[in-house]
């Protein structure tokens, strides 16, 4: 199955597949039905030619596809594994972060009270922090891009500020990563 719903099927190549098998095995037929005299025969060697033609492209075009369903399973099963690994990093970041979001969190809405930010300026902010565009926060609360930026304009206004950088900058300048060891 794939992930939206539709059913994996190997398409024309086995079709294709069928179709030379069923060639090849109707001139087998009309052979038998010829009862040929002379096996070596300029029409029975034609015949046999287009048989073993149309039975090699069959076995080809399969095997074509048997190794590319094989491959399409196991870049599926890779990708899930990293999904997985990825998806597992995440959350025990999360979790051994939750009291450190949870306080910076805390703190960039008390400085979004102290610049008497209304709910929807705040709600744009936080999205600015995050790294969203106009157009992507406009689908996100259901506005208009132009209501977006005024929001954002009206925030930069109130706060100071010259942009999204700057509104970053604010919040994260001081941010430093611990020293390692042999620095």
């Amino acid at each position: 199955m794939l992930e939206d719903g539709a059913t994996e099927s190997p398409g024309v190549p086995l079709a294709v597949a069928g179709i030379l098998l069923l060639v090849a095995l109707g001139g087998a037929v009309d052979l038998a039905f010829d009862k040929p005299e002379r096996w070596n025969s300029a029409h029975v060697l034609f015949e046999l030619a287009l048989m073993a033609a149309s039975l090699s492209f069959a076995i080809y075009l399969w095997r074509g596809w048997w190794r590319a369903s094989r491959s399409l399973h196991a870049t599926r099963r890779s990708f899930e594994s990293r999904h997985e690994a990825l998806s597992a990093e995440r959350d025990q970041w999360r979790a051994s972060t939750q009291s450190a979001l949870a306080g910076l969190g805390a703190a960039i809405d008390r400085q979004f009270a102290t610049w008497k930010l209304t709910p929807t300026e705040r709600e744009v902010a936080l999205l600015l922090l995050k790294g969203y565009g106009h157009k992507q926060i406009a689908g996100t609360t259901q506005r208009s891009e132009r209501t977006v930026r005024q929001h954002a304009v009206a925030v930069y206004q109130k706060s100071g500020l010259g942009g999204r950088a700057e509104l970053a900058a604010f919040f994260l300048e001081d941010l430093l990563l611990p020293r390692s060891p042999d620095a």
